[in-house]
């Protein structure tokens, strides 16, 4: 007897249906999985195997074979294991309800639990998109399930309860969501009241996060540019709901998604080791899978000491950093992952990291000292927005009991520019100053008479390449928008032309 269970399989970041068909016929005792599945797949007939028999179900000691469709798909992962373990048990008639408009996925144990499965919310949006009407889970997933709307989510501790709810001996109830999405009342990152002075370093990150713009901190050992950094997430604004299942959808899929938080509220913030190679950076692997770039979507990624990277991770930051997607090929065909972050990098202006430090002396040969800064590329210090020097602080501004301001009062000015910037940007797939393009930047970054004046002077002196331009008037519409300015004044481009370093074009 044939029977059929639709579940499904992630594709980078998307679902796709997958039809699992099981047929038993007579023969020697055999059990074949076929339709491309890998060793966890393979691996499943043992599991499936044991799952049955301690569920207090018969496993047929015949001929079974398992085709996993499309064949021509590449089938990754234990979750084929339930949905198996139910086509066997339907073929074998010890269960005869069948699954229509249905979708089914867990990874079973040997004692016929369910685990946690990685990449239920794509899958179970794929579902709502085809008009599935039910969706078993393990119960474990239900919750991040459920933040899929219109659609009925089944938890299913078990393959036994599983089995009694298809026979119709006791019918599993529907999951009921919490309200689990409100707001939390922590928020990650360091306050910005414990960082003592460097008041003109709190400036440029207040305009990097209001706008979404890349950063680079340079400084001597000890100066505050990890803690400045570590700061950041305090004055992000909050992420929409989009942005949040966004997010989530990308940490499902990692695996990385906590099982006490089905909704990633906090803006994520990534800070990988300097000795990531290139795949870890920005996705890879014989099977593509998400990067850095990408878990820190909507977010911050931070390098510190960015010129320790490898030579090629840096150069592989370019088109991420640019286009805000990574696209990621392999023989097999390519997959595109979203990689729209803030790139906050800090770096010593030589190997010792005392190069031009008024206090202590570099004992770096002139020589030494190039190398070590043109290790990172002109195209890729082209792409950022803000340079700023975090110098050493003085022992007065250490001392000083006097607090500064928190990030709270940063973040409510911050939040009310993403405000003008959502409003502008209204009915694009724009978020902010940042993702604008050059059309967006002839239509919005409007200057005024006295600011045209400096920003031709300024293109001439610093010898400015077009990206360079577009930068700083994305950058000066950010600092408008900070002071509630329709037009872009002069002493906004003032300010938006110190942050490009000398001889940086």
């Amino acid at each position: 007897m044939l029977a059929k269970v639709t579940s499904c399989a992630v594709v980078g970041l998307e679902g796709a249906l997958v039809e699992v068909e099981v047929d038993i016929s007579p023969g020697l005792p055999s059990f074949i999985i076929v339709g491309l599945p890998d060793a966890a797949v393979q691996e499943s007939k043992e599991r499936v195997r044991a799952a049955i028999r301690n569920s207090g179900c018969q496993f047929p000691m015949r001929r079974i074979t398992v085709n996993l469709a499309p064949a021509d798909l590449k089938k990754a992962g234990p979750a084929y294991d339930l949905p198996i373990a139910i086509g066997i048990l339907l073929s074998s008639e010890q269960v005869t309800a069948q699954l229509p408009q249905s979708l089914v996925l867990g990874e079973l144990s040997l004692d016929g639990s369910l685990r946690h499965t990685n990449g239920v919310l794509p899958m179970v949006s794929l579902a709502r998109q085809l008009g599935i009407e039910n969706v078993f889970v393990p119960a474990a997933d239900a919750r991040e399930a459920a933040l899929v709307e219109a659609i009925d989510i089944i938890p299913v501790a078990s393959l036994a309860e599983l089995v009694g709810h298809l026979r119709g001996e006791q019918p599993i109830p529907c999951y009921q969501p919490q309200e689990d999405r409100a707001e939390s009342a922590t928020r990650q990152g360091l306050d910005l009241v414990y960082v003592q002075g460097q008041e003109h370093v709190k400036r440029a990150l207040e305009v990097a996060a209001a706008g979404g713009h890349n950063v680079i901190m340079t400084g001597p050992p000890g100066s505050g540019k990890t803690m400045l950094a570590r700061c950041l997430p305090s004055i992000l604004p909050t992420m929409t709901n989009d942005e949040a299942l966004e997010v989530t959808k990308i940490y499902s899929v990692s695996g990385l998604l906590p099982s006490d938080t089905p909704l990633i509220r906090q803006r994520p913030f990534r800070a990988p080791h300097h000795t990531i190679s290139q795949a870890g950076l920005v996705g890879g692997g014989r099977w593509p899978r998400p990067g850095e770039v990408s878990l820190s979507h909507r977010g911050v990624l931070f390098l510190d000491e960015l010129p320790e990277f490898g030579h090629n991770s840096l150069e592989a930051l370019r088109q991420p950093v640019e286009d805000r997607i990574v696209t990621i090929s392999r023989a097999q065909g390519s997959l595109t992952f979203p990689a729209n972050f803030m790139l906050v990098a800090a770096l010593n202006p030589c190997p010792c990291g005392y190069h031009g430090d008024p206090v202590k002396e570099c004992n770096c040969p002139p020589s030494l000292v190039s190398r070590y800064q043109k290790r990172i590329s002109g195209p890729l210090l082209d792409r950022i927005d803000i340079f700023v020097e975090v110098p050493r602080i003085d022992y007065e501004k250490l001392a000083e009991a006097k607090p500064g301001e928190s990030s709270a009062g940063v973040r409510a000015r911050v939040e009310d520019a993403r405000l003008l910037q959502q409003q502008r940007f209204r009915g694009s797939k724009l978020a902010c100053n940042a993702d604008m393009t050059a059309v967006e930047v002839k239509d919005c970054c409007v200057v005024d008479v006295s600011g045209q004046a400096l920003l031709r002077a300024a293109m001439k002196q610093l010898c400015l390449s077009a990206r360079a331009f577009h930068r700083i008037l994305k950058l000066a519409r950010t600092i408008a928008d900070l002071a509630g300015a329709e037009s872009i004044q002069a002493a906004h481009l003032a300010e938006a032309i110190q942050y490009r370093p000398r001889g940086q074009s």
